[in-house]
């Protein structure tokens, strides 16, 4: 089985918005990074759907060298629009303009995804359940919280991530079909305005919560 259609197509070339003016730690982790040309086609050749396939041996073989090259290996990519319903508004205090972002880790494509970790378990429609990542964050005295909430409504936030694949994941969906996924470290997010790149958070791995709760994480300061 595959998951429902929500295309997620990533961005080749960086662009001069997405490299202005970076956290020195996630530009350290982009830059060293591989870029993903596009999620789906990426999960595709990780994953390696070869049943069916007219040569099934040649497929498999092709799936092997990918996974080869791209284990234990970062690769970048910059979700599209399509792809931000990952994102939801937390808390947002008008105060003092502290704020929360919400991202569910799961990026999907031709059918399958990339979850943070290996998903205990599918929802009823077949997505992947993995725990929330949050980000925390202080906006200026200016800002509102309809203004917040805007940046979810209009999908005005760019979202960077770095990730690290470590293997391919299975669970039976609805009906019995196989749902079928990467399972990957996320080394960084980078949350900015996609209009103006000012910064709205950053996600680094180096600061993980216990182990006793896989893929549960708190934001770098």
């Amino acid at each position: 089985m595959r998951l429902p259609a929500t295309a997620a197509l990533l961005l080749l070339v960086v662009s001069p918005a997405a490299r202005a003016d970076v956290d020195p730690r996630f530009a350290a982790l982009r830059d060293n990074a591989e870029p993903v040309a596009g999620l789906g086609m990426f999960l595709e050749n990780f994953v390696g759907e070869c049943e069916g396939a007219p040569s099934a041996a040649e497929c498999r073989s092709k799936a092997d060298a990918f996974r080869k090259k791209a284990l234990a290996r970062a690769h970048y990519m910059i979700l599209h629009e399509s792809e931000l319903s990952v994102l939801s508004p937390g808390r947002f205090i008008p105060g003092t303009g502290e704020y929360e972002i919400h991202l569910t880790p799961v990026f999907s494509g031709s059918g399958m995804a990339l979850t943070e970790g290996t998903p205990l378990k599918l929802d009823k429609v077949g997505n992947p359940v993995v725990p929330l990542l949050t980000v925390k964050g202080t906006l200026p005295d200016n800002w509102t919280a309809p203004m917040f909430h805007n940046l979810f409504s209009r999908r005005g936030i760019r979202v960077q991530v770095v990730f690290t694949p470590n293997g391919t994941w299975r669970l039976a969906g609805p009906g019995g079909k196989a749902v079928h996924g990467v399972k990957a470290r996320l080394d960084g997010v980078l949350f900015t305005e996609a209009r103006t790149g000012q910064a709205l958070g950053l996600w680094i791995a180096a600061a993980n919560a216990p182990p006793s709760r896989p893929g549960a994480r708190r934001a770098s300061p």
